[in-house]
């Protein structure tokens, strides 16, 4: 997660940029009462990474209702990472790896805990979705 706190969204790989972009307009489209998965879901599927829509949307909808805090997310021009959305891209990142199980460890921290099991199927299917589309860590070197 340090690794990308407050660092540039330019610096992330495409895949984590997309999550950043996609996390965002996911807020802005629920504070409008519009449904985020039609503008999401052209971006997703123009990036062929389509399979990853769904548990994004999960995921989401997901740490929004069973959330221990208000997640904070940064506007849509803003060009670096905030505190949560590094949170979110680290535990897409390590279901991906031999982390899988920090990561419900910590998803009992975020979230309530009748929502832990849901969420962490949402999280390790998107890590998986975005893993298919493509290798590429989530942070450039």
């Amino acid at each position: 997660m340090y690794a990308v706190v407050d660092r540039p969204v330019s610096e992330l790989s495409h895949e984590g940029q997309l999550l950043i972009w996609a996390m965002r307009s996911w807020v802005v489209s629920v504070g409008k009462k519009a449904c985020p998965g039609t503008g999401i879901g052209k971006v997703f599927a123009g990036r062929n990474m389509i399979a990853a829509l769904q548990p994004f949307l999960r995921m989401m909808a997901l740490f929004n209702r069973g959330g221990l805090e208000n997640f904070e997310f940064c506007q849509l021009t803003c060009n670096h990472v905030s505190e949560h959305e590094a949170i979110f891209l680290q535990l897409v990142s390590d279901a991906r790896s031999n982390e899988a199980l920090i990561v419900r460890h910590t998803l009992s921290m975020l979230v309530e805990e009748e929502f832990v099991g849901d969420l962490f199927e949402a999280i390790v299917t998107l890590s998986g979705a975005l893993g298919r589309a493509s290798e590429a860590p989530y942070l450039n070197r």
